[in-house]
């Protein structure tokens, strides 16, 4: 082979042998018609038959735009109210800015204030290359980073992605797992769809597919089926109501009041 055809082929053989270690040069696509810009959730906690809180869920009315990608920016914001704000206040702020194409974040934010522990981070998602950058101000941390996987979700834009699923396709017992990035690390959630039921909620009763996420052996939950989320069995598949059995009693998030929905909620008349 003549040294000019040689150099082409060995040039070529390089680059084929490279781009596999190359960085994706694009991002999946899912299509969304559960939520948009402007829906705001709000709910109660209860802790057994007491109101220990409120929270609020919200996709901001403008669309913003983070890593040159067009994002939705979701908020979730809990406090804890009467008797339980004076013995353990809690003040959280949870913001992803997630992308309208691919349903991952781009952006995480969390602000913590609960009791004396706080805590103000941000993290950058680079999907591209499969990292996170990490920046604590309370730690004085910035930009640390970790490898990832594909289509990696924060705790957030996790839910969002759950409702952009066919839940209607599953069966009992079908199980799906979504990979997070939290605190400094990678976690597989297993999920397993149980099925479908009517629950009561503040806001009516309303028909919801009931999803078990598997919780690993921790001092919080009890056993790895403790928590249950019901989705609302329509487009807009919204959570109505989260219960969690913990050690020390139940927790329940109640739906109570929504505005800006995609669709009609499934309330049963």
């Amino acid at each position: 082979m003549r040294a000019p055809y040689k150099f082409l082929f060995l040039t070529g053989f390089l680059g084929t042998i490279l781009s596999g270690f190359a960085a994706k040069d694009s991002m999946r696509v899912i299509d969304n018609d559960s939520f948009k810009s402007g829906e705001t959730l709000q709910y109660k906690v209860h802790y057994g038959v007491i109101n220990a809180g409120e929270a609020v869920i919200n996709v901001a009315p403008t669309i913003h735009r983070v890593n040159n990608r067009v994002c939705y920016q979701a908020s979730v914001n809990g406090r804890t109210t009467g008797s339980f704000d004076f013995f353990h206040r809690v003040r959280d702020s949870w913001t992803s800015y997630i992308d309208t194409t691919s349903i991952v974040p781009q952006r995480f934010t969390r602000n913590i204030e609960e009791g004396r522990y706080k805590k103000k981070e941000t993290t950058e998602f680079d999907h591209y290359q499969n990292k996170v950058s990490v920046t604590d101000s309370r730690d004085n941390r910035k930009n640390v980073n970790y490898n990832v996987p594909d289509n990696v979700q924060d705790m957030v834009s996790g839910f969002y992605y759950l409702r952009t699923l066919k839940l209607q396709n599953y069966k009992v017992g079908d199980t799906f797992k979504v990979q997070g990035f939290l605190d400094d690390e990678v976690f597989n959630m297993v999920v397993m769809y149980k099925g479908k039921e009517i629950v009561e909620t503040k806001a009516g009763k309303i028909r919801a597919h009931r999803l078990v996420p598997r919780m690993p052996a921790n001092k919080l939950f009890s056993g790895e089926n403790a928590i249950s989320v019901y989705l609302s069995d329509d487009n807009n598949k919204i959570p109505v109501l989260i219960k969690a059995e913990m050690f020390v009693g139940s927790v329940k998030v109640d739906l109570y009041k929504y505005s800006g929905l995609q669709s009609r909620l499934s309330v049963v008349k």
